[in-house]
C-alpha cells in the first residue's frame, strides 16, 4: 500500500489536509467523495502538500477567453478518444495553442501530469484559467475512466455559457454606442450652442418663453458648476462601490437586482439558466450532488443572495433531505424549478429534467433579448429626438418672437 497526501473541502467549504494509505490513487478519492468531500487533490507521498518543493509549474496562469476554452476541451477529447496519451495530448495542444497564455498553462500542466499528477491536480494549479466547474468534471472523468466523454460535456457546456453571453453583450451594444452618441449630441447642443444664443437673447432684453428659460438655466448650472457637478458624479460613485463591497451594502444590491422593474426577471433567469446547466452537467459527468452544491455555492459569488441560498440547499441536503425539499426551503427559487426537480427525483431523470429546466430559463432570457432588442431602439430614437427637438424650440422661439418684433 502506497501513503497519499490530500486536500479536500468539506460540506461546510472547510479546506482540510490529510494523508491516508490506499493501493491507488482512485480508491482514495473514491473514498474521500464517499464522505462527501470535494476532492481537490491528491498526490503520492508528502512532499509538495506541507511545505515540501514546489516547482515553478506551479506558476498560475491568467484568464482566457471562453470560446478558447471549449474548443481546447474539444481538441482534448478527440485526441483521447483517438488513443492519443495524455500528457502528449496536452503538449501538443499547448505547443500549437493560439492563446499565449492557454499555451503557457498547458506545458505547465503537461509537466505537473508527467511528474506524476493527476490532470484535474495539475489543472488546479492555475484557478485563474479553470475554474471550480472545470476542476470537479474533469476529476468525475478520471476517476469514472471516462475522460474523452467528460471532456466534451465540458466543451458544449462552456460553448453554450458562451453563446448566452454573446447573445446579452449583442443586446445590450448597440443601445449603449446609441445612448453614448445621444448624450454626446445633447452635451454639445447645451453646452455650445445654447450659450451663444442666450447671449444674443440677453443683448435684447427679451421675455422668454419658459421653455427657453428652462434651457438657458440648466446649460448655465452645468456651465458655472460642471467641475463640481463632474466631482460629485465620482463621489457618489466611489461612495457606492464602496458600500456595495460591504456586507450589507452586497445583500441590499444583489437584492435590488433580482427584484428590480423590468430587468428584475431577466436577470433571474440569467442566473438559473446558468446555475441549472451547471448541475445537470456535473450530475451527468458522475459528480456527487453534494460537490456539485459546492461547486455551484462557489461559482456563484457574484450575487450572495443566490449563493447563500445554494449554501442553505447544501446544508439541508447534507442533513438528509431531498433536492427538491431544499431548494424550496430556500424561499428564493419558483415554485416550478423545485417541482420540476421533485419529478426528476421521483422519476430517477433528475440530471436530464434540470436540464429541460436549463433551457426553458435560456428560451426565456432570449425572448426578453428579442423583445427589448425591438422595442429600446425606437424608445432611445425617439426620446433623444424629443430632447433635441426640445432645445431647437428652446432656441427658435425667442428667434420667431424678434423677427416678429423687427418686423413691427
Amino acid at each position: 500500500m502506497q501513503k497519499y497526501t490530500y486536500t479536500v473541502k468539506d460540506s461546510n467549504g472547510k479546506t482540510i489536509k490529510g494523508s491516508v494509505s490506499a493501493d491507488n490513487r482512485e480508491k482514495v478519492i473514491l473514498a474521500l467523495q464517499n464522505k462527501g468531500y470535494l476532492v481537490l487533490e491528491v498526490k503520492e507521498g508528502a512532499a509538495g502538500l506541507f511545505g515540501g518543493r514546489k516547482s515553478a509549474s506551479h506558476k498560475k496562469g491568467g484568464k482566457v477567453p471562453g470560446h478558447v476554452l471549449a474548443f481546447f476541451a474539444e481538441q482534448l477529447s478527440t485526441l483521447i478518444a483517438g488513443g492519443v496519451p495524455l500528457v502528449r495530448a496536452i503538449s501538443l495542444l499547448g505547443e500549437y495553442a493560439s492563446n499565449p497564455t492557454l499555451g503557457y498553462v498547458l506545458t505547465q500542466v503537461a509537466k505537473d501530469v508527467a511528474g506524476g499528477q493527476s490532470f484535474h491536480s495539475a489543472l488546479s494549479h492555475h484557478p485563474k484559467t479553470f475554474s471550480h466547474i472545470w476542476l470537479s468534471l474533469v476529476q468525475a472523468g478520471e476517476v469514472g475512466g471516462q475522460l474523452a466523454e467528460t471532456l466534451m460535456q465540458v466543451a458544449i457546456y462552456t460553448k453554450t455559457q458562451e453563446s448566452m453571453k454573446s447573445k446579452i453583450i449583442t443586446a445590450i451594444t448597440y443601445p449603449a454606442i446609441l445612448t453614448v452618441a445621444s448624450v454626446g449630441v445633447l452635451i454639445y447642443f447645451i453646452l455650445g450652442i445654447v450659450p451663444t444664443f442666450a447671449q444674443i437673447f440677453k443683448d435684447f432684453n427679451i421675455d422668454l418663453p419658459m421653455i427657453t428659460v428652462i434651457v438657458l438655466n440648466i446649460s448655465g448650472l452645468l456651465i458655472n458648476n460642471g467641475i463640481l457637478l463632474i466631482a460629485g458624479a465620482i463621489f457618489l460613485f466611489v461612495g457606492f462601490r464602496f458600500y456595495i463591497k460591504t456586507t450589507e451594502g452586497k445583500k441590499r444590491w444583489h437584492s435590488f437586482l433580482l427584484t428590480m422593474p423590468i430587468f428584475g426577471n431577466f436577470i433571474k433567469n440569467i442566473y438559473y439558466n446558468r446555475m441549472l446547466s451547471t448541475l445537470s452537467t456535473l450530475l451527468k459527468s458522475g459528480v456527487t450532488i453534494l460537490n456539485a452544491i459546492l461547486v455551484l455555492e462557489e461559482s456563484f459569488d457574484g450575487n450572495v443572495i443566490i449563493q447563500n441560498a445554494l449554501k442553505h440547499v447544501r446544508s439541508e441536503v447534507a442533513a438528509g433531505k431531498s433536492i427538491s425539499d431544499s431548494f424550496r426551503s430556500t424561499g428564493v427559487f419558483p415554485g416550478l424549478m423545485t417541482e420540476m426537480m421533485l419529478m426528476g427525483e421521483e422519476s430517477g431523470k433528475l440530471p436530464n429534467i434540470i436540464a429541460t429546466l436549463s433551457k426553458f430559463y435560456s428560451d426565456n432570457v432570449d425572448q426578453f433579448i428579442a423583445r427589448f432588442s425591438a422595442v429600446i431602439d425606437p424608445i432611445l430614437i425617439c426620446g433623444v429626438g424629443a430632447l433635441i427637438g426640445i432645445i431647437v424650440a428652446s432656441i427658435f422661439l425667442p428667434i420667431f418672437k424678434l423677427s416678429q418684433i423687427g418686423g413691427n
